[in-house]
């Protein structure tokens, strides 16, 4: 009698008389479960699976359609809640880079002047822009906007374009990058001009005219070597391009002014018999059409990251030669191997995450307004490329970095 209810029991699920899983387990509808229940959950096994084999594996994309599981929930619930970090993380907003936030501001923070964090990695409330044109000066490549640096810097580089035209007989100084409204990471170029304390002055004398929009963007920088890229070219380089870095190399103020080693080497020869300002010329890629001058944190912004102190000599002796025999190394052959050389992962741009924490109230709400460049179709990632002239000969081979890298 016992056998006959089974085989009752199996034909109805296999007919679809009765649900087979809620048949299996309501004790109270069916008290006779034990060789019942068993028949009937043999009978709803799909039929791919094999007696003893292990159960499929459940995955979050076929949970989401699977029928209902003895404890009331479902398959697809617990696919949902296992798979809950994943999908968060899919669906988190993107971080957004530094240099869009920092590169899309169109004016200074309306807050007390400072330069907060390292000059590499910081932002700059307060700032005041340099006017594009002064009496012993021109701002270039304006539509990058960065014509913007700390108020103490703007007040020296004002000075400087005086004293050079009265005292050293210089036309007049035409200035390149300094910072952007807010400093912070810029869109291109520059790793460090964050603080607003950074700015580069071509070697080039500024015309006597005053210069159209056009000629800002597109006049090159004339190159201050020689086609062996280990000297200066006599042709454009003297004593005015002297004269002009050992001013601002001597005030108490500037900290560092980086040139080409070439330049170095040419300034260390001028037989100046003081020689306390070369200490601060300091020997880096590139800059071999422009100089890059930093002066030191100011008294007024007590977050800002201080250097070390630059070395005691004049940097004309074994720092100069060590340069020179990076310059005239010859290039390391590239390794044989038979692994294919994996491509090296480029490090992610910095985050308003990675700056100081006060560098989000210098951005304030404005961050989440905005994240393109501010000049539209002029972006400086589009920048035209300055054409070269005759007397600008190709910058070193060995790690040269282009305008605005320093």
């Amino acid at each position: 009698m016992r056998k006959r209810f089974v085989s009752m029991a199996v034909l109805a699920v296999a007919c679809g008389t009765l649900p087979a899983v809620a048949w299996a387990n309501d004790s109270a509808q069916f008290p006779w479960t034990g060789a019942a229940a068993k028949a009937a959950a043999a009978a709803a096994t799909p039929p791919t699976a094999k007696e003893g084999a292990s159960p499929p594996a459940v995955t979050p994309a076929k949970a989401a359609n699977a029928t209902p599981v003895p404890d009331g929930g479902t398959a697809a619930q617990a696919a949902r809640e296992n798979a809950a970090p994943p999908a968060a993380k899919e669906n988190a907003a993107p971080v957004i880079p530094a240099k869009k936030i920092f590169g899309a501001m169109k004016a200074p923070a309306d807050m007390k002047a400072r330069a907060i964090g390292a000059y590499s990695r910081g932002c700059l409330a307060g700032a005041k822009a340099l006017p594009i044109d002064g009496t012993a000066w021109q701002a270039m490549r304006l539509s990058r906007n960065r014509n913007w640096g700390h108020p103490k810097l703007i007040a020296l580089l004002e000075k400087y374009a005086g004293e050079v035209k009265e005292k050293d007989g210089w036309p007049g100084l035409l200035v390149g990058d300094i910072s952007q409204p807010r400093g912070g990471p810029m869109l291109t170029g520059h790793a460090s001009h964050q603080l607003g304390l950074d700015a580069d002055i071509w070697f080039t004398p500024m015309p006597s005219r005053r210069l159209s929009k056009t000629e800002r963007e597109n006049l090159a920088a004339t190159s201050m070597l020689a086609s062996d890229n280990l000297s200066v070219n006599k042709k454009v380089w003297g004593d005015g391009q002297v004269k002009i870095v050992r001013r601002v190399a001597s005030y108490p103020d500037v900290e560092r002014v980086l040139v080409h080693p070439a330049i170095k080497k040419a300034l260390c020869e001028a037989g100046d018999t003081d020689r306390k300002w070369l200490a601060k010329v300091r020997p880096y890629w590139g800059h071999f059409y422009h100089f890059h001058v930093r002066i030191g944190c100011p008294p007024d912004s007590p977050s800002c990251t201080k250097q070390a102190p630059i070395p005691g000599d004049d940097g004309c002796g074994k720092e100069l030669d060590d340069w020179y025999k990076l310059l005239t190394a010859p290039p390391k052959p590239k390794p044989r191997s038979v692994e294919p050389v994996k491509p090296v992962k480029p490090k992610p741009p910095l985050t308003l995450a990675d700056l100081p924490a006060e560098c989000r109230d210098v951005v304030g709400d404005d961050a989440a307004i905005e994240t393109a460049s501010p000049q539209g179709k002029s972006t400086p990632a589009k920048a035209v490329p300055a054409p070269k002239t005759a007397n600008t000969p190709s910058a070193p081979a060995k790690k040269t970095k282009s305008a605005g890298t320093d």
